[in-house]
């Protein structure tokens, strides 16, 4: 077995009551006030074998090339598959010094590949038999794809009106789907229950720890790809929260360990119809020094991966905000759909609703004069747009249906 380098983990750090832990105490959540837990690294530790110079010369181009900083003891568990290191597009034709993080190109076509790499590890080194987790669609065929390459069966939860694409992805990898008459949320709670009664291992956003640790892995990406020159602003799309605390926990990492001088300002981009983040962020800026409160809404928003009603990751979320003396913007659905259409026409990036939510935010802000010409801002297109042909379809425009003659032909406008 390949074991990793001396011990670099401290414990865990309830985010609600600020209790620690020892890795052996606690599997998910704070036993004492039930908010979520922080991975606390030994940055110290780290810092004596890891550095830029080792890194340029490393060829394993994933996420498992910054193993240094991640929450795992045995690197012959990882998946076979590439996960990580996506391209870093400059979109010229949208805005001068704007970047897309296109994490649609990840196995599953999903940013949650990342989540799930480091949540199955975990699973292993815990020898767990089975893996479950609660999805609007992208986190439970993330799991699936990576349970199926290592052989591992998953049993995956998900409300009814997840989109089709995803729930073929779901079952041609193999997984039990259990499609709940209810809400995301719904399938959270009920995926909770099924882990206490049958001992499954699971992988929910906001409830397992280590989660956070794979999605970091995308700010290290950023970074490296920029040439460690850290962007002024990066726009995420938030929905239970999770994405973005995992960002800033990825920024911050390097930081401590030297590998950047300063930290960008985040920017969360919801739908209006599925607004609980922003709302939060709102609450805390009129009323300054109160305890953060995160209020459930009746998510509706046409961007099914970020509609939930009560953001499981909300204190995270709304800490990484302010500690980056960030922004929360609410978009609707129909500047999204429109967002799929104007980003894959300048740059050939085809993303889902939730997808190119950040760009939509970008936009707004761009045209409220909220951004400066010269900050450089990475946008992250979380998910492909096969993942959500319906939605597309809705600005896509139609095809020309004709007879196979060229008279017909040249009866096309603009041919």
């Amino acid at each position: 077995m390949r074991r990793c380098g001396a011990k670099k983990i401290k414990g865990l750090k309830c985010l609600g009551c600020g209790r620690e832990y020892s890795q052996e105490e606690v599997k998910y959540n704070c036993p004492s006030c039930a908010e979520n837990l922080d991975i606390v690294y030994d940055y110290e530790e780290i810092r004596k074998s890891f550095n830029k110079e080792n890194l340029s010369q490393n060829r394993d181009y994933s996420i498992w090339r910054y193993e240094p900083l991640l929450p795992i003891e045995d690197l012959s568990n990882i998946p076979p598959l590439q996960i990580g290191w996506t391209p870093l597009y400059e979109a010229k034709k949208l805005g001068e010094n704007l970047f897309l993080k296109d994490d649609g190109r990840n196995p599953s076509a999903s940013f949650k590949d990342r989540a799930s790499a480091i949540a199955i590890v975990r699973a292993q080194e815990l020898e767990a038999e089975i893996v479950t987790g609660a999805s609007t669609g992208n986190a439970g065929s993330s799991m699936a794809c990576l349970a199926a390459s290592l052989g591992i069966p998953a049993v995956i939860f998900v409300p009814q009106k997840a989109p089709r694409a995803k729930i073929a992805q779901l079952l041609i990898f193999g997984a039990k789907v259990i499609m709940v008459k209810g809400t995301y949320d719904q399938a959270f709670d009920l995926c909770l229950e099924a882990t206490e009664e049958y001992g499954w291992y699971n992988r929910n956003t906001g409830y397992n720890p280590y989660t956070r640790e794979g999605k970091k892995t995308c700010a290290f990406e950023i970074c490296e790809e920029l040439d460690w020159r850290v962007p002024d602003k990066v726009f995420v799309p938030v929905g239970d929260g999770n994405i973005i605390s995992g960002i800033w926990k990825g920024f911050k990492d390097l930081k401590e360990i030297g590998f950047i001088d300063r930290l960008p300002q985040l920017v969360a981009v919801q739908s209006e119809l599925s607004n609980a983040i922003v709302k939060a962020v709102k609450a805390s800026i009129q009323h300054p020094g109160s305890r953060i409160q995160i209020e459930p809404v009746q998510a509706t928003t046409i961007a099914d991966s970020i509609s939930v009603d009560m953001p499981r990751d909300g204190l995270a979320a709304v800490k990484a905000i302010q500690e980056s003396k960030g922004w929360a913007v609410e978009v609707s659905d129909e500047e999204i759909l429109e967002a799929i259409k104007i980003v894959a026409r300048a740059t050939g990036v085809f993303g889902e609703p939730a997808g190119v939510t950040s760009y939509a935010g970008y936009k707004k802000l761009k045209e409220e004069g909220r951004i400066g010409e010269e900050e450089r801002v990475v946008c992250l297109i979380t998910g492909n747009g096969l993942k959500d042909i319906d939605s597309s379809m809705k600005v896509a425009g139609e095809p020309f249906l004709i007879e196979p003659t060229l008279a017909a032909l040249k009866e096309v406008e603009n041919v």
